[in-house]
């Protein structure tokens, strides 16, 4: 109980910082969603589909590259605290220890979880026209918080190695590079035959083709488990990595 108290303390404090930051929202909310009226408006003309059926083609990976961004902020931010002693001050109060990784992960989660939704709607109101009930609401939700948290305990990690808070979200431009190199924005199969194979096995491209299956067709696809595998393995990796660097290298 007091971890949970100190870390929804501590998310409190974070939640604040990331509501009152202009350029974390415009690159959080405003980025992912004029990168998705481009793609749709702009390039959807070219693509051998509909521009209506490429809406809801391309959604699930503008909700994943809402979270890529986000997660880039949480290793900013934190790795910010990291150097300007915050965490010196946290660990010299009667706090639990995780608390303080707890709530930068917390933070991350509700307020990218509230960007992909912003995004969602913004998709609705320029058409697409989501085919899942209730349920598939549920599992969208689900591997929606489920990619949120893997993600953001990947950042966790990077903003306690950086030495800068500038290096400690590079971590994010290769995780939208996994994003173009998938299913996300054009079907695997008009890829390269060097890149088609990695697109097809990586783990964003399952991510992307279970919410896609969801909202488009109302079904769960058999890619679907291997996402949550995918995402269960990154997660427990990362946690442990992160955990691990803290109290070896931050507590001595």
């Amino acid at each position: 109980m007091t971890i949970l108290q100190d870390s929804w303390f501590l998310t409190g404090r974070m939640m604040k910082h990331m509501t009152r930051s202009i350029d974390t929202i415009i690159s959080v909310v405003v980025m992912p969603i004029m990168v998705m009226l481009a793609f749709v408006y702009i390039f959807g003309g070219a693509m051998s589909t509909s521009q209506e059926a490429y809406k809801g083609f391309i959604l699930p990976a503008i909700l994943l590259f809402t979270i890529a961004s986000g997660v880039g902020y949480t290793a900013f931010r934190l790795n910010d605290d990291v150097k300007n002693g915050v965490f010196d001050r946290f660990n010299s109060m009667p706090i639990s220890r995780l608390a303080v990784l707890n709530g930068h992960v917390f933070t991350s989660v509700f307020f990218n979880f509230i960007s992909t939704i912003v995004v969602l709607l913004v998709g609705i109101l320029i058409g697409f026209r989501p085919q899942a009930d209730l349920l598939d609401w549920l599992a969208i939700a689900a591997l929606i918080l489920l990619t949120n948290y893997a993600l953001s305990w990947i950042a966790v990690f990077f903003g306690l190695i950086a030495k800068s808070n500038e290096s400690a979200s590079v971590f994010s431009y290769l995780l939208l590079g996994l994003l173009f190199i998938s299913s996300g924005f054009v079907p695997t199969e008009t890829l390269p035959k060097a890149l088609k194979g990695f697109a097809e096995y990586q783990p964003m491209t399952s991510i992307i083709n279970s919410l896609r299956m969801l909202l488009t067709d109302g079904k769960f696809s058999g890619d679907f488990l291997t996402a949550v595998i995918w995402l269960l393995g990154t997660m427990l990796l990362f946690q442990f990595l992160a955990i691990r660097f803290y109290y070896k290298k931050m507590l001595k």
